[in-house]
């Protein structure tokens, strides 16, 4: 129990932001994210575009497809790697500044890296919108820290498994983690708002969110045309959700063990009831929504 309590008190300690520019915890955060986003642009270079024909550079307007879940896609992974990126520098003690300038950015940069592979293969192309969506999820992020010093509306991501997915596995997946990133018919993106952080002087609890969720169903390929030469009907509506969410770095703890695993699991929407409405003006009550 006493070396239990002293690993915990180490780790704890390690985890704690430094105040000050800590040239080790810095140095190791560069090193780590370059190595890692070289090795992953490389790994994607030989291991998945070699399979596919080269091309001249070209660009493709797929804004259409799949009711835009895909762009949402791009958005919320290029507000949570740029989050991380900047947490990770406030952590080494590096700038306000700086975070933004060289942390924020982040997943614009890897993603934009990404497109530009997109384009140099005949089978896609740069995509304008997906660098768009990059570019509004990075926005998102560093605007609010511009205005307000916080975070005040997060992109959060939740998945519930689908009958979609065994209809076309080959494009929406096989099992659990190939489906929770492939099929978008179970895919829903949430911007959720921390009550308190608007309203500071009420006595709401910091930790009340409220959400607003987008999502797709009906989903079996790109656009409506090419479902309906595929598969013969095209049963697809737009989602909309209302619900009640949980923002767990507003909950108060000394402990930057839990601070730091609450900063991790909050890029989920914590399931809770949920009003869905349709672009088919169906309205759904959900007791329990993912």
């Amino acid at each position: 129990m006493s070396f239990s309590g002293l690993a915990q008190s180490k780790l704890n300690q390690f985890l704690k932001p430094s105040d000050t520019l800590h040239k080790p915890r810095r140095n190791a955060v560069v090193i780590t994210e370059a190595t890692a986003g070289g090795l992953t642009l490389l790994g994607l270079n030989q291991l998945w575009y070699s399979d596919f024909e080269r091309s001249k550079f070209q660009t493709i307007n797929d804004n259409n497809e799949w009711l835009q879940m895909d762009k949402l896609g791009h958005a919320f992974t290029a507000y949570q790697v740029g989050k991380l990126g900047a947490d990770v520098l406030n952590w080494s003690g590096v700038s306000e500044k700086d975070q933004l300038l060289y942390g924020a950015t982040l997943g614009f940069s890897f993603l934009t890296a990404v497109e530009v592979l997109d384009g140099f293969s005949k089978e896609w192309g740069f995509s304008w919108g997906d660098f768009a969506a990059n570019a509004s999820g990075t926005g998102l992020y560093i605007g609010q820290e511009l205005l307000w010093k916080e975070q005040r509306i997060t992109l959060k991501y939740s998945f519930h498994r689908t009958g979609f997915a065994a209809q076309r596995p080959d494009k929406l997946g096989i099992g659990l983690l190939e489906e929770s990133l492939k099929d978008y018919n179970g895919q829903t993106y949430w911007l959720s708002a921390n009550l308190h952080s608007f309203f500071k002087q009420s006595k709401l609890p910091k930790w009340l969110n409220v959400a607003f969720g987008y999502g797709g169903e009906g989903l079996l390929a790109g656009t409506e045309a090419k479902q309906i030469e595929l598969f013969g009907q095209h049963n697809r509506r737009r989602q909309y959700y209302l619900s009640l969410d949980i923002d767990l770095t507003k909950i108060n703890t000394n402990s930057h063990i839990l601070r730091t695993l609450f900063n991790i699991f909050n890029v989920v929407k914590v399931p809770l009831p949920t009003v869905e409405f349709t672009d088919k003006n169906d309205i759904k009550f959900h007791a329990i929504y993912f």
